[in-house]
């Protein structure tokens, strides 16, 4: 099973869902993990709440890099409430593998960086 996942996480690395970037983003916020160099820019359209559009820009390694794809292919749909709620085991879940402690912070920047851009948004309806 462990295979599949990692199939997986190649072919986000390799052929990366929604990156690029969303004409007038409600949210934009970029982050990076100056440990490694990784780079990762959020950008959401939000609607009354939910996300209804989502991208993402940024280079680093296949896990940080899929670990985005994967989170933009998710979140379109969701809505803002749900989505602070997103933790660390939503992030792991997404990427099917066992990550250890060195990339970890790969896996989660994208999550960062969703959650930094998501709390500036306070006065959105929720």
């Amino acid at each position: 099973m462990d295979q599949l996942y990692r199939e997986a996480i190649l072919d986000h690395y390799k052929h990366p869902r929604r990156k690029g970037h969303i004409d007038g983003p409600d949210i934009h916020y970029h982050d990076t993990n100056p440990f490694c160099g990784d780079e990762i820019t959020i950008e959401l359209k939000v609607t009354d709440g939910v996300v209804t559009d989502a991208a993402f820009d940024g280079r680093g390694c296949a896990i940080s890099q899929a670990s985005a794809s994967m989170i933009m292919e998710e979140i379109v749909g969701m809505s803002i409430a749900d989505l602070k709620e997103w933790g660390k085991e939503d992030i792991l879940e997404l990427l099917g593998i066992e990550i250890g402690p060195v990339r970890l912070k790969c896996a989660l920047l994208p999550l960062k960086a969703l959650k930094a851009g998501l709390y500036g948004l306070d006065e959105w309806p929720e």
